[in-house]
């Protein structure tokens, strides 16, 4: 049949329509394509994402159950020399664990190295340092991860390090219990008035002291509160936590200091009662009987606590 111009203008326009119309298929289905595509690169960077930051978020747990548990070696008796080489050695063995975890939890590799233990400028937080790889799909991570991980509600090691478990001090409601632990290392030095220090407590767990500034322990109810919650407090003089460990009652580090409440009737010159003191320092104070407490003190920590005036010196 023979088709005129009419006609074929007709049938040119229908297949300029057709290809548009191929034309707007395939742009579709691309763009459909596309859009699945990055969705899909999307949700797997977001799950990349995700096991980067919970595993980061887990590191300070892992850290302070590593310091608590060379703490706990220290309880059980074994002297700890290199206390950043200890906790160290704990951190890498839980790190070994997490990373078998979450490789079969999200396979992925990860690996990891427990670079540092540090002191920071607060005696109540260490610095951890750890290197870490984790790759997935072609996506990768590597990074020093930094967390300054607190030891409040951590045992104070102190005593237990310095005087051993031979000594027979005990702990039990979360108290220090002396005994003649601490006075039989003081005859063991020859300083004055062991006596005085028979049946001595002390806290067992740090907890920071909220009266700061510390003059304030002058004012009415604060020291016997103090003591009665057994607070601890910051002292260029005491120890820090990683010297503590191993045993050392004063170090070059920003540390803290306890009372250690000698219960005594006695008014004889003996050891200052600051830990410090009593197990690096070496030097004597005046029994000091508060509203509901007593101490033995020297002036200068009197002054510190407010207990003591430039006027009453």
């Amino acid at each position: 049949m023979k088709i005129d111009s009419k006609g074929n203008i007709i049938v040119g326009t229908t297949a300029v329509l057709i290809m548009a119309l191929l034309l707007v298929c395939i742009f579709v289905v691309s763009t459909i394509n596309y859009i699945e595509h990055e969705n899909i690169d999307s949700a797997s960077n977001d799950n990349f994402r995700y096991i980067v930051e919970d595993y980061a978020k887990n590191l300070e747990v892992i850290e302070r159950d590593s310091i608590a548990e060379v703490t706990q070696k220290a309880f059980d008796g074994w002297p700890i020399f290199d206390s950043e080489k200890e906790i160290k050695k704990k951190l890498e063995k839980h790190l070994a664990e997490r990373n078998i975890e979450y490789e079969k939890k999200y396979d992925v590799k990860i690996t990891s190295e427990a670079l540092s233990v540090e002191n920071t400028d607060s005696p109540w937080y260490l610095l951890f340092k750890v290197k870490l790889n984790i790759e997935k799909d072609g996506e990768s991570y590597s990074d020093i991860v930094e967390k300054q991980v607190p030891v409040e509600g951590l045992r104070d090691p102190l005593p237990i390090a310095k005087l051993t478990v031979a000594s027979g001090i005990l702990t039990y409601d979360d108290t220090y219990h002396y005994g003649t632990a601490l006075s039989g290392y003081m005859v063991l030095h020859h300083f004055d008035s062991p006596e005085s220090y028979i049946e001595a407590t002390a806290p067992l767990t740090i907890r920071k002291c909220p009266y700061d500034p510390y003059i304030h322990h002058g004012d009415p109810g604060v020291m016997k509160d103090c003591l009665d919650n057994g607070y601890f407090h910051e002292s260029a003089d005491g120890s820090c936590y990683l010297c503590r460990l191993e045993g050392n009652g004063k170090c070059p580090h920003y540390g803290f200091e306890v009372f250690i409440q000698p219960h005594t009737p006695l008014k004889n010159e003996s050891l200052s009662c600051s830990d410090h003191v009593v197990f690096a320092d070496h030097y004597n104070g005046q029994k000091l009987d508060g509203d509901g407490y007593s101490l033995i003190l020297d002036n200068a920590h009197r002054k510190k606590y407010g207990l003591i005036t430039d006027e009453t010196d």
